[in-house]
């Protein structure tokens, strides 16, 4: 139940953008409101998130896991409410439809990052990267049905999703206060002043490799979302397909990557070798995949070799989980996990909008630069992370993460 309360953490964040997708084109003609500013009520959202997540990550840090999940949770629930009141209510709905999504982007900052370090924190070995595996394959099916949660809910009327986000926060308080129990120290939290020295010396000692690890889970977000952004586009104009059937097709890659990252999570357990290797495979897996896409057209092939891209992505994402969180001491590990949600969210928000300045550039040139950025996160990763010594079966059971890795 444990496990079940912290994945239901990265749910919610999911949902608070990719359900709201299906009822854009709707809000947009009832409030008459130009594309812009329906765009707005995404970007609002992903914004303010990852300008608050490295906040909340220090406080965390300061306090404790739970004293920032449980409040953000709260938060993301009443600013759906205020949006979905609004929307039935107000004569100037748009406005507080964009105060409600910045308190949901505010309290999603508090969410998925925050598990990941908190699975940092009661999990160890090869059992944390098995919850770390299930995290990331939570926040992939939360991918695959939001927007098919969001075509439901607009069935009733076209806000009612707005009202679905405090049902579902409600439900994830519940678990995470019933079912998490944080583990109780005795020690001061640090000072202000400690803590910025403290973080200082850990990107001193260890920065290439995060940067490594960040830039490639930016890479990776951003590439999925570029992607599904560019297929959502020709599924329409090409081939006229629209609605829940158009959703379920979008569901294909990331079903790919979810079910990948389930399996890569339990299987990695403490291996750093392995983990390293995977990472590399990954992303090379990801290049081919990309490259090829220039070579098909036709739905079947073309969905056919994306698949590869999402096996690899499956592969990268819960390895790179598991060296972020394990990796850094525990009063650091808030901050480091949040800033990596952080840039997640970053790739996340500007896939689609450089996806689309490439495609009308030149669909070659834009699966090409894809396969390039893979491409130069495998390099990195190849040399920026290294193994520091062989693992022996007394190491396997007690090391941490952070004692098996030596970095450059």
């Amino acid at each position: 139940m444990t496990i079940f309360a912290i994945s239901s953490i990265p749910l919610i964040l999911v949902l608070g953008n990719s359900m709201l997708i299906p009822i854009l084109p709707k809000m947009k003609s009832v409030l008459h409101i130009s594309q812009l500013k329906v765009s707005m009520v995404i970007s609002a959202f992903s914004i303010a998130a990852a300008i608050s997540i490295p906040i909340l990550g220090y406080l965390s840090d300061r306090f404790s896991r739970k004293a920032v999940i449980i409040p953000a949770l709260i938060l993301y629930g009443s600013g759906g409410l205020l949006a979905g009141v609004a929307a039935a209510w107000f004569s100037n709905a748009y406005v507080w439809i964009m105060v409600g999504r910045i308190m949901q982007g505010i309290g999603a900052a508090g969410t998925a990052p925050i598990a990941m370090a908190l699975t940092g924190d009661l999990f160890k070995g090869g059992e944390q990267s098995k919850v770390l595996g299930l995290v990331e394959a939570s926040n992939g099916i939360g991918k695959v049905i939001s927007p098919l949660i969001g075509a439901l809910f607009a069935l009733l009327f076209w806000y009612a999703a707005f009202f679905a986000f405090p049902i579902f926060c409600f439900l994830s308080v519940l678990l995470t206060i019933f079912f998490i129990k944080e583990k109780k120290t005795k020690k001061e939290p640090p000072s202000f002043g400690t803590y910025v020295k403290g973080l200082a010396s850990v990107f001193k000692t260890e920065g290439r490799w995060l940067f490594a690890a960040y830039l490639t889970g930016a890479i990776c977000l951003f590439t999925l979302f570029g992607i599904l952004f560019y297929i959502s586009d020709i599924l329409e104009k090409r081939y006229q397909i629209d609605g829940v059937l158009k959703g379920g097709i979008l569901a294909i890659p990331l079903l790919f990557m979810t079910t990948t990252s389930y399996f890569t999570g339990a299987k990695i357990g403490k291996r750093m070798k392995r983990m390293k290797s995977l990472i590399i495979l990954g992303l090379l897996l990801m290049t081919v995949s990309f490259a090829s896409l220039i070579f098909f057209q036709k739905l079947v092939p073309f969905f056919t070799v994306l698949a590869v891209s999402s096996i690899g992505t499956g592969l990268v994402l819960p390895c790179i989980n598991s060296f972020i969180s394990g990796s850094v001491p525990t009063d650091k590990r808030g901050f480091v996990t949040s800033l990596y949600g952080s840039v997640r969210f970053l790739g996340v928000a500007i896939g689609p909008p450089i996806f689309s300045k490439l495609m009308e550039w030149s669909r070659t040139g834009m699966f090409l630069t894809t396969a390039g950025l893979t491409f130069i996160c495998a390099l990195l990763c190849m040399f920026l992370i290294r193994v520091a010594k062989k693992e022996s079966s007394k190491e396997k059971e007690e090391d941490t993460l952070f004692e098996k890795l030596q970095f450059t």
